[in-house]
């Protein structure tokens, strides 16, 4: 927008100190209708300049009578956009006669005209007037450049508001990347750790299956050997095949398809009760310190699996500090809004269990692969690698989930999250052991329904030792048929895991005809879920087992109230009837 001309800039200054050349120059001017004021030096000429003129009518003998110093400084100091035009007046000859040379008297005012006397009134008119017109020029370049200026202002502005919202969003899309990636990240983790889940988990359920074989085998063959040296082999071997089943229960821990049993758990009060354990396992060496929440909420988990995983943890741990330092559990309450949650940890709240050491630390390598099972930086045949793998696989099964946090040299948290439980924990959570192993029912009626012929005949063998009858079956369809021939067991004792009919349906089939059917399952690879809706968990045989195990878990079954009410004459035969045909 052009601004208006200020007040005085198109004023005639006029400097004639000698004679009548001033007062007529100006009311010449003025009787055309410009703005023309008379100056007494240049003193006065110049404060006039600064004031605001359009043009400066002077006379060449001015310059003689004063110093041009201060007229010659305010040209000088002339924005970018002026230069004020001078009319200097010159007598016949020029200024040759003047004290100050011409040259540099006009280099100094730059923008100079020059005008003989005697002169002709149009002659100045005419001078004037094309100066003004030239000084307008200046005034319109002036207000071009404002223009410009503030068009520049307000673009650096907008430019700047532009560069400061892409600032933020370029903030925020690095933010979202980073989280993407962290999230993409946890998907791979989650997605691997799922795959492995799965292989060992079918890898466990296999070995369960021949591991029962194997030590049901020695367990018959050593009630049926004398020899002492014979006798001292078979208890090698049952003792490696015990290994073996404990390694294969931590595989299914891993693959997170054993079975628990969720309570709801004090956790202060079970890892107060593990402190005198926790000293004698990890040794004096270590100090162990304890900092309980004391309003801790309540958890929903299996005790004995936690304090499986903080026996584990607490182990780790100590072989993280060969000589010696300090370990710390630590509890907490995680409310469902609280920061620092993990990202893969469920909607709600959680109770914190964090078990610190001052050890040597894991770098991000190894806390990359700390979990994946047989993964281990012990050295040959101090650790099978399986710890932590048995500690994530328990707590992702739990419904919580674990992290480790670690530095070199400084040691390592693992911290552990579990579910917060709705109601209060009863003063002992610590489950009491069934009196079992004295035989009551000598010459009852068992069906045993498993795919696997070495575990089937095991079974049926073993059975038969401790005096029930035995009938076998090598599927759920070849059950269902020995049962619609006739067939009265007083117990069926079936496997989970079969081809075609799983041991659950197996079991539902039957119990539409027979109400009252006693069932016991036997499982090396169950979901625990489908399980906990079709079966007390109490009528569940856990692959391998001993033979005191088969016979403490058939006694209790057999012992135990019939799941419902009889509904016809083939559920209601009573113990000890044998499998019989119609």
């Amino acid at each position: 927008m052009t601004e208006e001309p200020p007040a005085g800039s198109e004023r005639v200054l006029v400097l004639a100190p000698i004679g009548r050349d001033a007062p007529t120059a100006t009311a010449l001017l003025c009787r055309i209708g410009l703005d023309a004021e008379v100056c007494a030096d240049l003193g006065e000429l110049t404060a006039g300049l600064a004031a605001g003129a359009g043009v400066a009518v002077i006379a060449a003998e001015a310059f003689q009578r004063e110093p041009v110093a201060p007229l010659a400084e305010w040209v000088r100091r002339q924005p970018a956009w002026s230069d004020l035009p001078f009319v200097v007046l010159t007598t016949a000859g020029g200024v040759a006669a003047d004290p100050v040379p011409p040259l540099p008297l006009l280099q100094t005012l730059r923008n100079v005209s020059l005008l003989e006397r005697p002169l002709r009134g149009v002659t100045l008119v005419s001078a004037v007037q094309a100066a003004l017109r030239a000084r307008r020029r200046q005034y319109e370049a002036r207000d071009y450049l404002l223009e410009r200026e503030q068009a520049a202002c307000a673009l650096e502005e907008v430019v700047a508001a532009r560069t400061c919202e892409l600032e933020s969003a370029n903030r925020r899309l690095v933010g979202e990347i980073a989280e993407r990636e962290q999230m993409q990240a946890a998907l791979q983790q989650a997605q691997k750790m799922e795959a492995v889940g799965q292989l060992t988990g079918g890898v466990a359920h296999d070995f369960n299956n021949l591991l029962a074989a194997v030590l049901g085998n020695l367990e018959l063959a050593m009630a049926k050997v004398h020899d002492e040296a014979a006798l001292r082999l078979l208890g090698k071997a049952e003792r490696a095949a015990l290994r073996g089943a404990k390694l294969t229960r931590q595989l299914l821990a891993f693959s997170r398809v054993q079975l628990l049993d969720p309570q709801t758990v004090d956790i202060n009060a079970l890892v107060a009760s593990m402190g005198e354990l926790l000293v004698r396992t990890i040794g004096g060496t270590v100090r162990v310190k304890m900092a309980l929440e004391p309003q801790l909420w309540p958890a929903t988990a299996d005790p004995s699996q936690v304090e499986l995983v903080l026996l584990n943890l607490a182990l780790n741990g100590r072989d993280a500090m060969r000589g010696g330092g300090r370990l710390t559990i630590a509890t907490g309450n995680v409310a469902a809004d609280a920061d620092g949650r993990p990202q893969d940890l469920a909607p709600g709240d959680f109770i914190r269990v964090s078990v610190a050491d001052t050890g040597t630390g894991m770098s991000e390598e190894v806390l990359a692969k700390a979990f994946e099972p047989f993964f281990t930086t012990k050295d040959v045949g101090e650790g099978t690698g399986l710890g932590l793998s048995q500690v994530y696989g328990i707590v992702r099964q739990s419904g919580g989930t674990v992290t480790l946090g670690s530095t070199p040299g400084q040691g390592t948290t693992a911290t552990i999250y579990l579910p917060r439980a709705t109601a209060a924990a009863e003063a002992d959570s610590t489950p009491v052991a069934d009196e079992g192993g004295r035989v009551r029912h000598r010459g009852a009626a068992i069906l045993v329904v498993d795919d696997d012929p070495d575990v089937r005949t095991l079974v049926a063998a073993e059975l038969e030792s401790l005096g029930y009858v035995v009938t076998a079956a090598d599927s759920g369809r070849q059950a269902l048929d020995i049962l619609a021939d006739g067939a009265y067991p007083d117990l069926l004792l079936v496997d989970y895991a079969m081809p075609e009919l799983t041991g659950i349906e197996v079991t539902r089939r039957v119990r539409m005809a027979r109400p009252g059917q006693r069932a016991l399952f036997m499982t090396g690879f169950a979901k625990a879920d489908e399980l906990e809706r079709s079966a007390d968990l109490s009528r569940i045989l856990r692959k391998p087992f001993t033979r005191f195990a088969l016979e403490a878990a058939v006694e209790a079954a057999l012992g135990a109230d019939m799941p419902s009410t009889p509904t016809s004459p083939a559920a209601a035969k009573p113990n000890g009837a044998a499998v019989r045909r119609r």
